[in-house]
């Protein structure tokens, strides 16, 4: 009988892979959603030497980038990704304070929050697991957040990007209502505004005043990226 073979098939001891095969594991680990697999490479990576900065963008990022093309593909779907962007956080605990202590380079720096009257956070939620996937520092407001909480966010935070989010149809005029408010206050130039959420499209974002419509977080994360790109360009970058 064939069956007791495959069973040992399945068993791979991540510690006798060699760097090349490891890091293919963990792109299959981080599909799959395997936190405590992710975590035991990044430590053997680690213990082979690999810097912080390297485990995260050839290891984590090279593997939450096909997650996040699937997921806009249609091959994924919400909760799948979601497992992968936990796993990719077990191994971003690890690597964090490396990071911060090597003085690695980051993306950039995004503060995210749904907006006030509006307590929907799951496609929020992926927006900035898969941001910081992407090696960007991110900053969670969590839900129903007024103006005040933005700008107090961007005055304490200085991030690159401001990212609104919304669900309901009746609470997208806020974002607008925000947009507004840091043009009056003279620092709407100073930041990309990114916003998403079901019931909007690319028209509503201009008619806003936003930066960019992200219709997914894998968008997000690339048009996050370009405009990051273009800004430090500009010789702007803080």
């Amino acid at each position: 009988m064939a069956w007791p073979m495959s069973d040992d098939d399945e068993e791979i001891i991540l510690a006798d892979l060699n760097d090349e095969e490891l890091v293919q594991q963990m792109f299959d680990d981080l599909y799959d959603g395997l936190k405590e697999e992710i975590e035991e490479s990044v430590h053997i990576l680690l213990e082979r030497g690999w810097e912080p900065y390297r485990i995260l963008t050839e290891a984590l990022v090279g593997g939450m980038t096909i997650v996040g093309n699937d997921f806009r593909d249609g091959i994924l779907f919400v909760p799948e990704v979601l497992l992968a962007a936990n796993a990719m956080k077990g191994g971003m605990a690890i690597l964090k304070p490396l990071l911060i202590a090597t003085g690695a380079p980051r993306m950039g720096k995004m503060v995210i929050g749904t907006v006030k009257g509006d307590i929907h956070d799951i496609g929020k939620n992926l927006v900035s697991m898969m941001m910081e996937g992407a090696g960007f520092e991110v900053v969670d407001l969590g839900i129903n957040n007024a103006v005040e909480k933005y700008l107090e966010a961007l005055e304490t935070e200085q991030p690159d990007i401001l990212g609104m989010s919304a669900l309901l149809t009746t609470t997208m005029p806020y974002m607008k209502v925000v947009i507004d408010t840091m043009k009056e206050k003279g620092i709407r130039d100073d930041y990309i505004v990114l916003v998403g959420g079901a019931p909007l499209n690319e028209e509503f974002g201009r008619a806003i005043g936003a930066d960019a419509y992200c219709r997914d977080a894998a968008v997000a994360v690339e048009t996050a990226k370009q405009f990051v790109a273009r800004k430090h360009n500009q010789g702007v970058a803080r």
